[in-house]
């Protein structure tokens, strides 16, 4: 039997990271909603099933990854734009955010698909080394190996320095 609380409860808490982590793999932010949106669809579908998955997460993550994956091969062209957007604006001055995520998403832009994969998966959406190797469907001595020649091809002086 299928518990809704329990998925509104888990899609709430990881929306944000799912997206984030998306956007930083080299997803435009307003398909990144969009594929988490269908990834987290499909996994409601089957929130049994997922729910006895041993790793929740990686599951979620492998399924909006293969989503992304798919979305790219093909164009969708049924959404309408609106006049008025779903969310208010915020008030706070995000300068240093931006900065930040820019000077970060060009470090990750200097790397392959693979590695880029890996490490936001490993660093931003924080999933362990055997998570990601499922994720990703490679051994985790692959993960470890990607993990290694990525860090290793960024900057992460440039990084530091924005963040101050």
């Amino acid at each position: 039997m299928r518990n809704d609380a329990d998925f509104a409860a888990y899609m709430a808490a990881r929306w944000p990271f799912l997206v984030r982590s998306l956007v930083l793999i080299g997803c435009p932010r307003h398909e990144a909603e969009d594929v988490v949106q269908t990834g987290l669809a499909r996994c409601y579908a089957s929130w049994d099933r997922v729910r006895r998955a041993d790793d929740v997460d990686a599951y979620v993550y492998r399924t909006v990854l293969n989503c992304w994956h798919k979305s790219r091969k093909r164009r969708w062209w049924g959404e309408v734009p609106t006049e008025v957007l779903p969310e208010a604006p915020t008030t706070e001055d995000p300068t240093d955010q931006v900065l930040l995520r820019q000077a970060l998403e060009a470090q990750l832009a200097r790397l392959s698909p693979e590695h880029r994969e890996v490490l936001v998966l490993r660093f931003v959406a924080d999933l362990t080394e055997p998570q990601v190797a499922e994720v990703l469907d490679v051994p985790v001595g692959t993960v470890k190996s990607r993990v290694s020649r990525a860090l290793a091809q960024i900057d992460l002086a440039a990084v530091r320095e924005v963040a101050g």
